[in-house]
C-alpha cells in the first residue's frame, strides 16, 4: 500500500514512516490511528458501529483543515498519491470557503451568538421550508423543491479569478507543448478543468487525439471524416430490418431527454442525437442501443457546443441550426468519438441483463454495509433495495441526480481517472448516498425513502460540492487500497 510521505511524519518520529502505515508508535500522528482509546459514552457504545467507523474515527485528524503540512506531497512519481494531495487540495478548499462564509453570517447575526458548524445548511433548509410553504419532511414539498430545478444551463466556473488564470496557464503549457505529458494532464484535471481548456483537455483525456501537438490536427481531420462517412452508411441509407428496432427506441427516447433544458428540445439537437447514438449502437452489437447512454452524450455535446458559442453567447437562448454547419459537423464527431472511448472502459455495463451493473449495485451495498451499519440496516428495515434507486446511478453516471453543469465537472474527474474511472465511480456512489445520511434516518416509511433517493435535493449544487464528493470518494477508496476483501459477499452478513 502506497502512503503518503509527510514532513508532519518525518519531524515527528526523526525516522522513515513511509514504510508501513500500521507501525506502531506511542506518540498520535496525523492519519494514523490513535493508539490510545477514548472511552466512550453508553449511548456510543450501544449503538451500532463498525470497525471502519472506529478506524476514521482514529483517523480523523488527518483530514482537519490545520494539518497543512500533511497535505504536502513528497513523492510526486505515484500517480496514487499525485490524486490524493487532489482530493485533499480539494477538500481543504471548501472548508476554507465555508468557514469563511459561516464567520460571516456569524457577524450578521442579530443575537450575537455564534452559529454552529452546520448553520449554512439549516439556513438553506429554512429557506426552503419557507419557499415550499410546507415541513421539511415533507415527501411532496421536497419532490416539488426538487422538480423547480434548473432550466438554465451555466457551465461557466465560478472560482476565483486569480486562482482560474493561474490554472488555465498551467493547462495551456501543458497542452501547447511538442509532446503532451498525459499524466500531468490527468492530475491536472482531477480537481476541475477551467471551461476556456476544457473541449481540448477532454478529447486528450478521453483518448481521442494523440500527445503528439503537430499529430493533433490531422488525426482529428480525418476521425471526423470518419464518422460522417458512417452516417452516410448507416443512418443516411434505407435500414436493414435488424437495426429497425434500434432506431425506433432512439427516436422515442430522445424528445424525453432532459425536458427542462431548453437546448435539447430543439429538432437539430435531437436529429444529432439520434444519429450518434444510432452509430454507437451498431458500432457496438454486443449491446447495441440501451436506455441511459443518451444521457451520457450530454456532456460531451455541451462542452464541444461551448467551444463555437458565439461571443456574448448564451447556451440558453442559442439556436443550434444558426451555428455554421461546419460547426455543428464538429461537435457531432467529436461527441461521438469521445462517448465511444468513454464507454469502451464500462462496456460490460451495457451488455445483456446489464450485469455489469448489477455487480456494482451489489458492491454499492456490502460497501455501505461495512462503512455505515446504522444506515444500511435502516434502509433494509424499510424495505428498500439498493438496486432500486442506485441501478440508475450506475447506469447514467449519476446524470439524471445531479444539474448539468455538475456532471460536467464530475467528469473531469471522471477523465482524469482514465481506465480506473469504473471502480472510482462505486466510492463516488458510496459518498453520494453517505451524503444524504441524515436526511434518509428521518425518513420512517418505503415511501419517504424512494421519494428522496429519488429526487434528491441538487438542483443548487455547485462545483464545490463536486469537489467535496469526489475528494469523499477518494478517501474512501484509499482506504480500502489493502483491504481487497471489503467487496466480497459474506453468508453471514
Amino acid at each position: 500500500m502506497s502512503i503518503v510521505r509527510t514532513k508532519a511524519m518525518e519531524n515527528h518520529d526523526g525516522e522513515d514512516q513511509g514504510s508501513t502505515f500500521w507501525k506502531k508508535s506511542t506518540k498520535p500522528v496525523p492519519g494514523r490511528p490513535s493508539p490510545r482509546k477514548e472511552v466512550r459514552s453508553n449511548s456510543q457504545q450501544n449503538s451500532s458501529s463498525t470497525s471502519f467507523q472506529d478506524f476514521q474515527e482514529s483517523v480523523s485528524d488527518a483530514w482537519e483543515i490545520g494539518d497543512d503540512e500533511f497535505c504536502n506531497i513528497l513523492d510526486m512519481k505515484i500517480s496514487k498519491q499525485v490524486v490524493h494531495s487532489t482530493a485533499l487540495s480539494v477538500i481543504n478548499s471548501h472548508r476554507s470557503k465555508t468557514s469563511s462564509s459561516q464567520q460571516s453570517s456569524t457577524e450578521c447575526n442579530s443575537s450575537g451568538q455564534p452559529q454552529p458548524q452546520n448553520a449554512k445548511n439549516e439556513t438553506t433548509t429554512s429557506e426552503e421550508r419557507k419557499d415550499s410553504g410546507t415541513t421539511h419532511n415533507s415527501p411532496t414539498s421536497r419532490f416539488n423543491n426538487t422538480h423547480r430545478q434548473h432550466t438554465k444551463l451555466k457551465v461557466a466556473v465560478g472560482a476565483d479569478s486569480e486562482t482560474m488564470v493561474g490554472k488555465v496557464a498551467k493547462f495551456r503549457l501543458l497542452l501547447e507543448s511538442n509532446l503532451l505529458n498525459l499524466e500531468d494532464l490527468r492530475h491536472l484535471s482531477w480537481s476541475g478543468i477551467p471551461v476556456e481548456v476544457r473541449p481540448i483537455a477532454w478529447r486528450l483525456l478521453a483518448g481521442y487525439l494523440p500527445a503528439s501537438l503537430e499529430r493533433r490536427q490531422a488525426v482529428m481531420e480525418r476521425k471526423r471524416l470518419d464518422y460522417w462517412n458512417l452516417v452516410k452508411q448507416y443512418f443516411d441509407t434505407e435500414r436493414d430490418e435488424t437495426y429497425q428496432d434500434t432506431y425506433r427506441q432512439i427516436h422515442i427516447d430522445i424528445p424525453r431527454m432532459s425536458p427542462l433544458i431548453a437546448l435539447f428540445q430543439q429538432k437539430t439537437v435531437q436529429e444529432m442525437f439520434e444519429r450518434i447514438l444510432f452509430i454507437w449502437a451498431i458500432r457496438h452489437p454486443a449491446s447495441g442501443y440501451v436506455q441511459g447512454i443518451n444521457d451520457l452524450v450530454t456532456p460531451f455535446y455541451v462542452v464541444f457546443l461551448q467551444e463555437f458559442l458565439p461571443e456574448g453567447g448564451d447556451l440558453d437562448t442559442l439556436e443550434v441550426n444558426t451555428l455554421p454547419k461546419e460547426h455543428q459537423d464538429i461537435i457531432e464527431a467529436d461527441s461521438f468519438w469521445c462517448l465511444s472511448k468513454f464507454l469502451d472502459g464500462i462496456q460490460d455495463n451495457y451488455i445483456f441483463a446489464q450485469l455489469g451493473i448489477q455487480h456494482k449495485v451489489k458492491q454499492l451495498k456490502e460497501l455501505i454495509q461495512r462503512i455505515d451499519g446504522t444506515l444500511h440496516k435502516h434502509l433494509q428495515r424499510h424495505g428498500i433495495d439498493y438496486l432500486q434507486f442506485s441501478f440508475r446511478w450506475m447506469n447514467n453516471l449519476l446524470t439524471r441526480e445531479i444539474p448539468l453543469r455538475c456532471s460536467i465537472r464530475l467528469w473531469d474527474t471522471y477523465l482524469a481517472e482514465s481506465d480506473s474511472f469504473a471502480s472510482f465511480q462505486l466510492y463516488v456512489c458510496a459518498a453520494f448516498l453517505l451524503h444524504w445520511r441524515q436526511e434518509l434516518l428521518l425518513e420512517r416509511d418505503f415511501q419517504g425513502l424512494m421519494l428522496m433517493l429519488q429526487n434528491l435535493p441538487t438542483h443548487n449544487w455547485t462545483d464545490a460540492d463536486i469537489g467535496v464528493l469526489v475528494a469523499e470518494a477518494y478517501r474512501l477508496k484509499f482506504t480500502f487500497a489493502d483491504a481487497p476483501n471489503h467487496l466480497q459477499s459474506s453468508d453471514n452478513r
